[in-house]
């Protein structure tokens, strides 16, 4: 699943490109997404010119005259730059069309979406709900201790939880708990003022890290450019069960989480 790193990679890669151009519309070939594409869509863009491209969490947001597109690369999404005339694929559901290029989504899972809304951002019901961002200053070691207070949750979970932190997701909340050697089964409120402190930095770094490397490429993610992410080739613990430890050659092992799998090393996270 495209997570932070991917949507900023993808925000980096196509905003040069549709930042300061007028959208022609909107070619839609399968509104059947996460939510459905709308009817008017196409209609609804054509002369309408992207003044900003932004990420809040896991959504990609095209800022507009008069409005807002609002994407989401869901569990299986990607969006490419291409000239005019190549030929969609089987999973390439919408194009959105400007004046020498198209920007296309190609998502086989479905789990995507290409909204337009005219009201304000942060009123709307995807993105007023949001926690703090994760790579912004207000996230700190004090702002953490504050979201995990009385919370008996774990602490890989609580990273996983949107309303509290958006975007980090799962690779990276593995990656960075390995970081800052803390288990992932913790309970949440038990973290102290500095463990806080550290595991913030440990999420920064490891964001920072995986953007630099052009996100991960598990399965179906690539870049604007069509080229893959390289961070799981770095990967400390994630997807390494059974391997040896890259800091203390013990053994990484995998549990599940809230439905997902964690990576850690006992040895290194106590």
């Amino acid at each position: 699943m495209p997570e932070l790193p991917e949507v900023d990679v993808t925000r980096q890669g196509i905003a040069p490109y549709v930042t300061g151009r007028a959208l022609h519309g909107a070619i839609v070939r399968e509104r059947r997404l996460r939510w459905p594409v709308p009817q008017a869509l196409g209609a609804s863009l054509a002369g309408r010119v992207v003044r900003a491209v932004r990420r809040r969490g896991k959504y990609l947001l095209l800022d507009c005259d008069g409005g807002h597109l609002i994407v989401h690369l869901g569990m299986s999404g990607s969006l490419r730059l291409l000239p005019h005339g190549v030929p969609p694929g089987k999973h390439d559901h919408v194009d959105l069309v400007f004046a020498e290029r198209v920007l296309r989504l190609h998502d086989p899972r479905r789990f995507g979406a290409v909204l337009w809304t005219q009201q304000p951002l942060e009123a709307h019901p995807l993105i007023r709900h949001l926690g703090v961002e994760p790579l912004s200053r207000s996230f700190n070691g004090a702002r953490l201790h504050a979201l995990t207070q009385g919370l008996r949750t774990s602490i890989k979970n609580v990273l996983m939880d949107a309303r509290r932190i958006v975007g980090v997701g799962n690779i990276y909340a593995s990656e960075s708990l390995f970081l800052a050697g803390i288990n992932p089964r913790t309970p949440a409120r038990r973290l102290s003022h500095a463990r806080c402190a550290r595991l913030v930095a440990a999420i920064k770094h490891t964001l920072r890290t995986a953007i630099r490397a052009g996100g991960s490429s598990l399965r179906n993610f690539v870049r604007s450019d069509g080229a893959p992410g390289h961070f799981q080739l770095r990967a400390r613990v994630y997807g390494r069960a059974g391997e040896a430890c890259r800091r203390c050659e013990g053994t990484v092992r995998r549990i599940v989480q809230g439905q997902r799998a964690t990576f850690y090393c006992p040895r290194c996270q106590r």
